[in-house]
């Protein structure tokens, strides 16, 4: 099958590193630093690695339409290919995992392989509301929003590990990161749906499942590994936020899957 055409590289990117590719999807509400930033130089230090950040975080416009899942992963796709990466990793986290399964699916002569944490196929039940809860703070009261997000992201460990000060201030540096685009992030994440991509993935796949997470659970992690060929399954026992509770073994899970199926 020839490759497809790929659109003008538009959104803004991140560039570090050297050496085999990796292409980075981020979460919803969030860009390449405020979801990969704590493993930036862990994952450079043996790749050059691309991240873009989708409409209205980092220095990406706000979209004025609701957001399109084929434009996030072409536009992922074309912002490797442009910095010069023919073949390339993929690693998707949270709304990033449809992101990557989708550039996956569509470009599978350019992908080597794929993780993906803390993410999903489709929407269930308990994420459908709480996206919905998410996109309409996003609009209304973002400081209620943040202890929103703090309270469904954190893990039961880690939260519960913290005085009242520390809830505080992490509530207070989530209200701090919420990027503009957060309502287009949250509206799209229910319409996601990549159950049909799973069989058309080729690449080495991980699935990084994130056994305290409240707004992916770890029955939609399984579906994954269940719809990809081949796709292996890990856990690593954090909430939603694998960057802020874990990060060092967060890193080492993708960089070690990265090493074993390096082409």
């Amino acid at each position: 099958m020839p490759a497809r055409t790929l659109p003008e590289a538009a959104f803004a990117r991140t560039v570090l590193g050297s050496g085999p590719g990796l292409a980075l999807a981020h979460g919803a509400g969030s860009s390449v630093d405020g979801t990969y930033g704590p493993i930036l130089e862990g994952l450079a230090a043996h790749h050059t690695v691309v991240g873009v950040d989708y409409p209205g975080s980092g220095d990406t416009p706000r979209s004025t339409t609701a957001l399109s899942l084929d434009d996030l992963a072409d536009q992922l796709v074309a912002a490797a290919v442009a910095e010069g990466l023919e073949t390339f990793a993929l690693s998707g986290y949270s709304l990033g995992g449809p992101v990557a399964i989708r550039a996956a699916a569509r470009h599978p002569e350019r992908v080597t392989a794929l993780v993906l944490t803390a993410t999903f196929p489709y929407r269930d039940n308990r994420l459908a509301l709480a996206t919905s809860i998410w996109a309409r703070l996003a609009e209304t009261d973002r400081d209620l929003l943040a202890e929103y997000l703090t309270m469904m992201a954190m893990g039961a460990d880690a939260l519960e590990s913290m005085p009242d000060e520390q809830v505080r201030q992490a509530v207070g540096f989530t209200a701090a990161s919420i990027v503009e685009g957060t309502p287009e992030h949250a509206e799209l994440a229910p319409r996601a749906d990549v159950r049909d991509d799973l069989a058309h993935v080729k690449a080495p796949t991980l699935v990084i499942s994130t056994t305290q997470d409240w707004f992916t659970s770890t029955r939609l992690h399984h579906q994954l590994v269940d719809g990809i060929p081949g796709a292996e399954l890990v856990e690593i026992r954090t909430g939603h936020l694998p960057m802020v509770e874990r990060p060092e073994e967060w890193q080492r899970l993708i960089t070690d899957f990265l090493a074993e199926h390096a082409s």
